[in-house]
């Protein structure tokens, strides 16, 4: 397995841990972070309050990870399922009552000096909305 994968392999686990600072351990400082259907985010701050305010929200686990990466190790891709609750409702979406859902979802990254600086993440907004009753 190879560093990049390593790290990003670090990253999924610290995020199915529900380990935050482990995972912001792995980031630069100003990592960009790309929303799913968002903007983006730049620096380590920014990230913890994002993860703050996902972890207000919904409660998830990222199982079938797959990661690949470039010869460079410089880029990499990660697809993964989404197995989730909706614990409280999320300004401008449906009510939370408690509703799971499962979800396929993915993520590009960049890697500096074997930290993750940039973390574009990918779902299909709409079949959430629709699996959480939308």
């Amino acid at each position: 397995m190879s560093a990049t994968e390593t790290l990003i392999r670090s990253y999924y686990d610290a995020f199915n841990a529900g380990d935050a600072e482990s995972m912001l351990a792995l980031l630069t400082e100003d990592v960009a972070h790309d929303i799913n259907q968002g903007g983006r985010e730049v620096g380590i701050p920014a990230f913890r309050a994002f993860m703050a305010r996902m972890n207000a929200h919904y409660r998830e686990q990222l199982r079938d990870i797959v990661v690949l990466t470039e010869p460079a190790g410089q880029r990499a891709a990660a697809e993964f399922t989404v197995h989730g609750t909706y614990l409280a409702t999320d300004e401008g979406l449906p009510e939370a009552r408690g509703q799971t859902y499962t979800l396929p979802a993915g993520a590009f990254f960049e890697v500096h000096d074997g930290r993750i600086a940039r973390v574009s993440n990918f779902y299909n907004l709409a079949d959430w909305i629709a699996q959480v009753g939308g």
